[in-house]
């Protein structure tokens, strides 16, 4: 179990705010935070770390406390069992691949994880290049290795794929997903992009100025009323044919075309976010909204 409150004044473009959250997050969870900027989801992840003091809190990792302001503790970063991966990769420019991953080793640690690691993210062909010659997704996939090799209790991912096409988006979605099953990890993802909730997130919570505001599944999040059936798929609207009625919506690099009635065609406009799922013979639409 992991649980922490903190609190903190946060510097924002409208002025100062207070973080203030409780949690708990049980062990194996893949949790989701989600947000507008500024609303203290990167602080969030940055005190669990260590990077970060908060005013005043706790953090507690399998009951061993990794901070209580009120007792004078705090644990420093390189002794919690945190694996971070950032947005903008934060790779050493003078090591290879091979010797990013190395670095994150510990002392007495068998090197095997390190080939295990760079066969699951497919990085063995990339084994002796350096950063600098690597494209967007395989250097986050080489940063998403290396916070894999101390096999981490909490795995903090901070927006880890916006900068990528949907393509290599959804690839790279699946490679983190594999790791948190193969490895038990407990992990933390902060992104503002809901299909990526709705497929990793078994559990979001929203943010907002601080607080927050609403938590559960994708569905008890984003909908008011429940959405069933055999499958459910998140995208946008990129186009409303009135005359046949049809609302034709990209989901990643697929498009799904839905039949729907007059009534129904007019809610919608190039742009909105929906999911579309099954109903007895034909797929239904909902857009999709934080309420």
């Amino acid at each position: 179990m992991i649980s922490f409150g903190i609190s903190k004044v946060l510097h924002t473009a409208q002025g100062k705010a207070l973080l203030d959250v409780m949690c708990d997050i049980e062990p194996g969870e893949l949790v989701g935070i989600y947000g507008a900027s500024g609303a203290g989801k990167t602080t969030i992840l940055r005190i669990l770390a260590g990077l970060l003091l908060p005013d005043k809190g706790h953090i507690s990792v399998g009951g061993n406390m990794w901070l209580d302001t009120t007792a004078g503790k705090n644990l420093a970063p390189q002794k919690r069992s945190v694996g971070f991966v950032f947005q903008d990769y934060a790779l050493f420019p003078n090591m290879t691949v091979k010797g990013n991953l190395a670095y994150a080793l510990q002392k007495g640690q068998p090197p095997a994880i390190i080939d295990e690691l760079m066969e699951l993210m497919e990085l063995q062909q990339l084994s002796g290049r350096y950063p600098e010659t690597l494209s967007g997704g395989q250097k986050q996939r080489v940063a998403l290795a290396r916070a894999l090799v101390r096999q981490p209790k909490l795995l903090l991912l901070d927006e880890p794929l916006s900068a990528l096409d949907n393509e290599l988006r959804y690839r790279l979605q699946g490679h983190i997903l594999q790791a948190h099953k193969r490895y038990g990890l407990t992990t933390i993802l902060v992104s503002h992009d809901v299909p990526e909730l709705f497929r990793m997130a078994g559990r979001i919570l929203v943010l907002e100025q601080g607080k927050i505001v609403k938590q559960g599944t994708p569905l008890e999040v984003f909908f008011n009323e429940q959405a069933g059936g055999a499958f459910q798929l998140v995208g946008d609207v990129v186009d409303v044919n009135m005359e046949t009625r049809v609302i034709t919506v990209l989901v990643y690099n697929n498009v799904v075309k839905v039949q729907v009635t007059a009534a129904e065609a007019i809610q919608y406009k190039q742009g909105d976010r929906v999911l579309v799922s099954s109903d007895t013979f034909s797929p239904v639409i909902r857009k999709i909204v934080v309420s």
